[in-house]
């Protein structure tokens, strides 16, 4: 029997997260498969299916064997189809398990409270759409692949890849596979370097934390690869920039509040405020004034822009403190 394996008979997976909800259906069907190596999956969708079909899938069959039976787009079954789902929910197989995926919301929330009703199992799969859900996200495939990664480095890898879920993943096990599992925001840089994003910010947050020779490493990556020395030398004015932000911020400002006045995410204060430990009033002034000259140079007074870049860098590193 596969409730054997204690997979519950009837399974309802709410989301829209594509890749969490094809996962959800991968363990289902694998926790079953776990005791019944001969189990057939059967995937369904409304558009193919005709009224007394669940009831033919889900009788006993002559051969034995168990099913797991997808229904995809469960809210486009219509009433019909409805009731005839809730109707097996009431007394489901011995050998089979059911698995619907709803996106979610109005329609065809009646099947969603029906088989909530007949104790079916629910896997929630939102869409992920915060920043911080994100981070969460990318240090779980991390953390779950057997690597470590901080709270920045992950979102130094979101800020390279993009926010598709699946790229994610994939960038995960590929990164844990070619580090050994543990992962800073150098090890980001370096197997994706060829993103501006990832580039220009790097090089900004190595230099205002004093790391000469990370950040003339990350500069020349950046180079060498074709990011615009315009574009490097916008993260380092956005990074020192949030030096002279947090830094002039009211002593007792904090949380959400300081968040809406300086028009900074929380994680971003906290890690500006990490790196003003070591910065004093006039040296954050003296970055300032290196920057502007910087963009001046990139923009057309310098004949070697690389050149005017480094001795930036360069010079930032020498105006902490």
């Amino acid at each position: 029997m596969l409730l054997s394996v204690s997979v519950e008979p009837i399974i309802v997976v709410i989301g829209d997260e594509e890749l969490l909800v094809e996962r959800a259906v991968g363990e289902v069907v694998a926790s079953v498969r776990a005791g019944d190596p001969d189990l057939e999956v059967i995937d369904l969708a409304p558009g193919g299916l005709e009224p007394g079909r669940i009831a033919e899938l889900t009788s006993p069959s002559l051969f034995g064997g168990g099913k797991v039976l997808v229904i995809r787009s469960a809210q486009d079954l219509g009433k019909d189809l409805t009731a005839e789902v809730l109707k097996y929910a009431k007394t489901p197989a011995d050998d089979v398990v059911l698995v619907a995926l709803h996106p979610g919301g109005a329609k065809g929330k009646a099947l969603v409270d029906g088989l909530t009703k007949a104790k079916a199992r629910k896997i929630s799969c939102p869409k992920i759409t915060k920043v911080g859900e994100r981070v969460d996200f990318v240090r779980a495939e991390i953390r779950n692949a057997g690597g470590k990664i901080s709270a920045d480095g992950a979102r130094g890898l979101i800020d390279a890849v993009g926010n598709d879920l699946r790229e994610l993943a994939a960038a995960c096990s590929q990164l844990v596979a070619d580090t050994g599992g543990k992962i800073d925001d150098a090890a980001v840089a370096r197997y994706y370097r060829g993103r501006a994003e990832v580039s220009g910010f790097t090089v900004a947050d190595k230099a205002i934390e004093g790391q000469l020779a990370e950040a003339l490493e990350q500069l020349r990556w950046a180079l060498a690869t074709g990011v615009p020395p315009v574009l490097i030398v916008s993260a380092l004015a956005q990074g020192v920039r949030g030096l002279a932000k947090v830094g002039g911020a009211p002593r007792g400002a904090r949380g959400a509040a300081l968040a809406k006045d300086l028009g900074m995410p929380p994680w971003k204060i906290e890690r500006v405020q990490r790196q003003l430990r070591a910065w004093s009033a006039d040296g954050v002034a003296r970055a300032m004034t290196v920057v502007a000259e910087a963009d001046a140079a990139v923009k057309g007074a310098a004949a070697d822009p690389a050149y005017a870049l480094e001795k930036t860098v360069a010079e930032i590193v020498a105006a902490r403190g």
